[in-house]
């Protein structure tokens, strides 16, 4: 892979510099500020990181979580570009490549979860189930050589299409709104750069070549939808790809893991959900017997440090104040560890052979891992979250259970039961609006599957607040 190549400029929907302009900024400048501006964005901050529908001010949202992370990944764009110029001597990386990467990983960080439904990985969970149990019950009518054959949904659906649904991710759906759901111009979205949508497609695979157990990360889940497949395979082809991960997704992914397994630990003992002497006693129970993990120890070191320094300047709450203060200690060493990863694995990297994890193969695998056994034990398995996860079950449920089969013979000639048309009444325009556009000319049975989107797509737009209000109206529960 070529640096030229993999830093493409280029939009879908190329837009014509006016002679004369004055604006100043990169391409990758106005993908900033066009994804601050869009709506989808700003959803965000009603959509869950941990606690569901929490009404404090200090615990985190999908929002704040995204903010963090793109500042994650901007320092560790600075900090892996000057590697590459001053360390690994790539000839080909040009020195104002620096800022460029800085740009992309600063707004991939803002982008990797817009695509989230509600109820975070929950919620994905639930539609994921929905689809499995469901769309070999769903019947349709198809037309085939004049005759009318009745068939369910999955035998209509051909493999691919299937397994959209039975793989669905957020990230997969994160491609697809900024790349046509965000209708404010056209039906392009918001016309990123493709070495910005190239950062942000995780795992450059289809639904059928998920392989959850491959040695190779990129193959663990789906990439694209078998409806935005011309578009990946343009973002690919024109940023030089060749079936592999950009490079700048591997420093995405690590900001990721460094934000979201320090933010479950502070989120999890501001909500008293785990106490500081808990939580030394789980960190030192992980220590090697052999000794070896001696950053991880240092950490520890520094946790008792920052709570003694806490007893002495005689705050309210040592614990709180020797978490606060380590959890950044742990993240620059984090930063510092995936960094380094990135340098050793330089090679292997850039012509697609590296099939890890950044923190992979260091002792910051040792400790994010702690960290998510951590949050797991004590807070995602709370009684709080989980009957939170109940309620977000029933929830989509009861709102894929109407809306699918309203979707299913939603622009066919069959007339649609009253109930029917007002579930689809509820659907945004602009969604139904995309619909249209891409299914013209299209095969019924891609119509189905574009129907079945148009779904997923209206859920996937919801918030936390507007996905239990809905489902409470429609019920008569307000």
């Amino acid at each position: 892979m070529e640096w030229r190549k993999l830093l493409c400029s280029d939009r879908i929907r190329p837009i014509y510099k006016h002679e004369g302009s004055k604006d100043l900024r990169s391409e990758f400048e106005k993908d900033y500020h066009r994804i601050i501006g869009s709506a989808s964005f700003r959803r965000l901050q009603d959509k869950t990181q941990v606690f569901p529908l929490d009404q404090s001010d200090f615990v985190r949202t999908r929002l704040t979580h995204s903010l963090e992370v793109s500042s994650f990944c901007k320092s560790l764009g600075q900090n892996i570009a000057r590697k590459i110029i001053s360390e690994i001597g790539d000839e080909s990386f040009e020195v104002g490549y620096q800022q460029d990467i800085c740009d992309i990983l600063q707004c991939a960080g803002l982008l990797h979860d817009i695509g989230n439904p509600p109820f975070g990985h929950f919620g994905e969970t639930v539609i994921r189930e929905w689809f499995k149990d469901n769309l070999s019950k769903l019947e349709f009518n198809l037309e085939e050589s004049g005759n009318v054959k009745r068939k369910t949904v999955r035998d209509v659906l051909n493999p691919q299409m299937q397994n959209d649904f039975y793989n669905f991710e957020g990230n997969t759906q994160a491609l697809r709104v900024v790349t046509k759901l965000h209708y404010l111009v056209d039906e392009h979205g918001m016309n990123l750069t493709k070495a910005l949508l190239a950062t942000i497609i995780k795992y450059p695979v289809s639904s059928l070549n998920v392989d959850k157990k491959s040695k190779d990360i990129c193959c663990h889940k789906m990439g694209y939808y078998f409806a935005d497949r011309e578009i990946f395979r343009d973002i690919e082809y024109s940023c030089g790809l060749n079936g592999r991960r950009h490079p700048l997704t591997y420093i995405l992914e690590a900001a990721d893991d460094i934000a979201y397994r320090t933010a479950d630990i502070e989120d999890s003992y501001k909500k008293r959900r785990i106490s500081f002497d808990v939580l030394l006693r789980e960190l030192e129970n992980r220590c090697y017997d052999d000794g070896s993990d001696t950053e991880y120890r240092a950490l520890i070191d520094t946790l008792k440090y920052r709570y003694e320094k806490g007893i002495e300047h005689k705050v309210s709450d040592p614990g709180e104040y020797a978490v606060q203060n380590w959890i950044i200690a742990v993240q620059g060493k984090l930063i510092y560890f995936a960094t380094e990863s990135f340098a050793k694995n330089y090679e292997a990297i850039m012509d697609g052979s590296f099939g890890q994890e950044l923190l992979e193969g260091t002792e910051g695998k040792h400790i994010v891992d702690t960290l998510g056994d951590i949050a797991v034990k004590y807070a995602f398995n709370s009684e709080p979250i989980l009957k939170i996860e109940v309620s977000a079950n029933q929830i989509l449920t009861y709102l894929l259970d109407r809306l699918v089969p309203a979707a299913i013979y939603y622009d066919t000639d069959k007339k649609a039961r009253p109930i029917d048309s007002r579930m689809i009444s509820f659907i945004s325009d602009n969604y139904k609006k995309i619909y249209h556009i891409y299914s013209e000319g299209r095969t019924e049975d891609e119509k189905l599957y574009l129907r079945l989107l148009l779904v997923t797509d209206y859920v996937c737009g919801m918030t936390d607040s507007y996905a239990k209000r809905l489902y409470q109206e429609l019920n008569g529960l307000t």
